[in-house]
């Protein structure tokens, strides 16, 4: 590859990579598609490409792990934040690095790191951005790079309408969640780093590796994903009202004023739920749990992101 490009306005040196991979969700769709991914590699100099393509994201996990027995050495992840969960919870550890073509609905952890919808610049930024090691939860064993949670909040992922949410981004999230809220509390006790930090009826608890969460809420204003910690919420908002106030404020950006919620940070997080409730990484609904282990796993993800490479 030997050539120089740039990212955003500050030039970038040539990053030089042996075999490329690219996992790609085929449903997925971003500027001229996969046919044009594939011709921006090439044009970039890629010789030795790995491709596959996966019907659901589920599915990429295998993918990536045929792509790290092959030897690749920069893997691209094509989709929205379910795919890049799956293959980041894969990669964790493997010090291989990561580039996010933002080709889903929200692509929040692309957002975050500041990764445009836009197919040739993501392209630029996993050949020659920098590479940063990032912070990934670990909830029950699963990795996840946004957020996680249970109550409420896997009821709302569970229940949104795909093609509402779509076409109305953080506005269909509210509404879905208005439309099932039950109001319903459950007994929940939470210890954080050893130390029993709330006891009490609670609608949901959250996970936050990176401020902006869910519907594109900016939900954790001081949360980084190299900290070394995960932002901790509780809300105990019950009912329509409660809710419409809470999503509100946290809508605005100020989630710590609202009366119904309670944050904190920590490395290692213990849940306690009096009964089952749906639990959800990075806007993936999985099942019903009472208990949940969280911890951080620092520097567990490299990440091709905008800026030079030092």
């Amino acid at each position: 590859m030997g050539t120089s490009s740039t990212v955003g306005d500050e030039p970038a040196t040539a990053v030089r990579v042996g075999t490329v991979a690219v996992v790609a969700h085929r449903k997925k769709t971003l500027g001229g598609g996969l046919d044009e991914l594939r011709a921006e590699l090439a044009g970039a100099g890629v010789e030795d490409l790995v491709w596959y393509e996966v019907p659901k994201s589920r599915k990429a996990p295998k993918k990536v792990r045929k792509a790290l027995k092959k030897g690749a050495e920069l893997v691209f992840v094509w989709g929205g934040d379910g795919m890049v969960q799956r293959c980041a919870d894969t990669l964790a550890g493997s010090g291989v690095p990561m580039a996010i073509v933002p080709a889903g609905t929200a692509n929040l952890f692309a957002a975050n790191l500041g990764i445009p919808e836009d197919l040739p610049a993501a392209v630029r930024i996993g050949l020659h951005g920098r590479r940063r090691c990032l912070d990934l939860g670990r909830l029950n064993g699963e990795h996840f790079a946004v957020m996680a949670g249970a109550g409420f909040d896997g009821d709302l992922i569970r229940e949104a309408d795909r093609t509402l949410k779509g076409k109305f981004g953080r506005l269909a999230y509210m509404w879905t969640g208005l439309r099932h809220v039950r109001g319903e509390l459950v007994g929940t006790r939470i210890t954080v780093d050893g130390t029993e930090w709330f006891d009490g009826d609670a609608s949901c608890v959250l996970f936050g590796n990176v401020g902006t969460i869910t519907g594109g809420i900016p939900a954790f204003d001081d949360a980084r994903p190299d900290d070394g910690c995960l932002e901790v919420g509780v809300s105990t908002a019950d009912g329509a009202v409660d809710w419409a106030r809470t999503l509100g404020r946290m809508a605005a950006g100020r989630s710590e004023e609202s009366p119904f919620v309670r944050i904190t940070r920590g490395r290692r997080i213990k849940v306690r739920l009096a009964a089952p409730r749906t639990y959800e990484l990075d806007g993936g609904a999985r099942g019903e749990v009472t208990k949940l282990k969280v911890r951080v796993v620092p520097g567990a993800l490299t990440v091709c992101c905008p800026g030079p490479v030092p």
